[in-house]
C-alpha cells in the first residue's frame, strides 16, 4: 500500500490541455511494396502452354480464380498468356472450374 493519499485526477484548465503530438500517416508510409517478378520472365525455359497444368495452378487461388497480375509480377502480355492457357485447360477438362474436393 502507498502512503500518499489518493486524489482523482484533475483535468488541466486553460486554453488547451497539452496532447502528445500525433503525425498522420498515409497508406504509403506504412509499406514498401517491392515490385513483384514474374517466374515467366526470370526463368527461362518457362513457356505458357495450356498442357502444362503444375506451372498454370500457380497462377490460381484455392478457390480456382486466376490471380491478377498484381499479385503475380506477370506484364499484361503474360497475363493475358496466363488466362488464355487456363481457359483452354478448363475447357478440356486438363483444369477444373471450380476446385476439386478431396
Amino acid at each position: 500500500m502507498s502512503d500518499a493519499p489518493e486524489t482523482p485526477e484533475q483535468p488541466i484548465e486553460g486554453i488547451r490541455a497539452k496532447r502528445p503530438a500525433r503525425r498522420k500517416r498515409r497508406g504509403r508510409d506504412r509499406f514498401f511494396n517491392r515490385r513483384k517478378v514474374s517466374r515467366l520472365t526470370t526463368e527461362r525455359g518457362l513457356e505458357v502452354d495450356y498442357k502444362n497444368v503444375s506451372l498454370l495452378k500457380t497462377f490460381l487461388t484455392p478457390e480456382g480464380k486466376i490471380l491478377p497480375r498484381r499479385i503475380t509480377g506477370n506484364t499484361a502480355k503474360q497475363q493475358r498468356q496466363v488466362a488464355q492457357a487456363i481457359k483452354r485447360a478448363r475447357h478440356l477438362a486438363l483444369l477444373g472450374y471450380t476446385p476439386s474436393e478431396h
